[in-house]
């Protein structure tokens, strides 16, 4: 009989972990529809002035957010258009008086020969600062996916000091200090930005942003120059800095990545470029047109109608040319925001990815809505972002 040898069982070998889970951010807006949007709305930007924009800023991010989707889910986007502007005229009250007392600092220094202006300016560089930070803060907490906002705390003057030493440094080392200033005010600005209870952090580098795009800080003096080399330049670096940017974003420990091409963007900038000069040939015909007709209603030669005091600087011609001056800059509005919001939105998207997405499953909703006075302060020194 054969002797039966048994061995005891001990606990099972624990199974390998999954690699975390990959899903791809997809957009499913429609062009047509965000084109209609944006024309719509420089209609009644030039019904009202320009006072319209802060509703069509809310409604262009309402478009972009919803469309959004990120592991089937899209985001939403909370803000109204009334905050905005309630925000801008709070930001108008404070910065009414220091634009004046800035112009009266201009001509003190003027008729001294002096730089009594440069405190000011110095200042208007960290009220923007300031504006850039509690703007971003505003657009997280108007920001909710999946029931749960995102939000932001930290002192919008802390990041400015911050960010204006770092522009201080950047401009004495002609601008190499650039990738290292952009990833410690990143790292600033994620230490303090959560998802519920899931604390955002930075893990970009500036030797990374560096060694990617280090040929065109050598290769930009060419750019600037050259100007048929600068949108190539300038479009291959916002590539180059949104992939930096994006891949370095965590929220816990979910992760993303991006993988846009350093040409993914060169299209949409010339694109840009090339409707603007055919908007700009318009608008010359079309105040050469007003001036014509204006000259031939009165009965002007054509020497009066050309002459420094002619025809072309009447009341009636000026009046013609700032509408049409209003209409040039409603319409580039409207290019730029189909070219290098929506369709820049859509190719960073498609480039992006996001990993372990199951750390956001069990998130504890946190965080308060924040003011618009931030963006009020961004819109009025024309800092602001979408």
């Amino acid at each position: 009989m054969n002797e039966m040898k048994w061995t005891p069982l001990g606990p099972p070998s624990p199974s390998p972990l999954p690699p975390p889970l990959s899903v791809p951010v997809a957009f499913s807006g429609d062009r047509g529809e965000f084109f209609r949007l944006v024309r719509r709305g420089a209609a009644l930007e030039f019904v009202t002035l320009g006072f319209y924009r802060f509703w069509l800023v809310t409604d262009i991010r309402r478009h972009l957010w919803s469309n959004t989707q990120i592991d089937g889910d899209a985001a939403e986007y909370t803000g109204r258009g009334k905050e905005l502007l309630i925000g801008f005229l709070f930001a108008l009250a404070i910065l009414v008086p220091i634009y004046l007392l800035y112009f009266l600092a201009g001509l003190e220094a003027e008729r001294h020969q002096a730089f009594a202006g440069l405190p000011l300016i110095a200042f208007f560089y960290l009220l923007g600062q300031f504006a850039i930070y509690r703007a971003r803060r505003y657009r997280l907490t108007r920001t909710v996916w999946r029931g749960v906002r995102f939000w932001m705390d930290g002192s919008g003057w802390s990041y400015a000091g911050r960010a204006t030493l770092w522009g201080l440094l950047t401009v004495s080392t002609l601008g190499l200090a650039l990738p290292w200033r952009e990833a410690a005010l990143e790292r600033h600005k994620m230490r303090h930005s959560w998802y519920g209870d899931l604390q955002g952090r930075f893990e970009g580098q500036g030797l990374e942003f560096f060694k990617q795009g280090w040929w065109l800080w050598l290769l930009a003096p060419v750019a600037i120059v050259v100007f048929p080399l600068a949108p190539f330049f300038y479009a291959a670096f916002k590539a180059v800095q949104w992939r930096w940017w994006l891949s370095g974003i965590r929220f816990g420990g979910v992760q993303l990545e991006s993988t846009l091409r350093r040409g993914a963007l060169h299209g949409l900038y010339w694109k840009v470029i090339g409707w603007a000069l055919l908007l700009s040939t318009v608008f010359g015909l079309y105040v050469f047109g007003c001036t014509m007709l204006v000259a031939n209603v009165s009965g002007a030669t054509f020497e009066q109608t050309i002459g420094p005091s002619g025809i072309s600087q009447s009341i009636p011609v000026l009046i013609l040319t700032a509408i049409g001056y209003l209409a040039l800059a409603l319409a580039l509005g409207v290019v730029t925001r189909l070219y290098l919001m929506r369709d820049l939105w859509v190719r960073v998207l498609a480039s992006t990815t996001v990993r372990n997405i199951a750390a956001a499953a069990n998130v504890s909703s946190r965080g308060t809505p924040a003011s618009a006075l931030g963006e009020g302060f961004a819109d009025g020194l024309d800092v602001a972002g979408f």
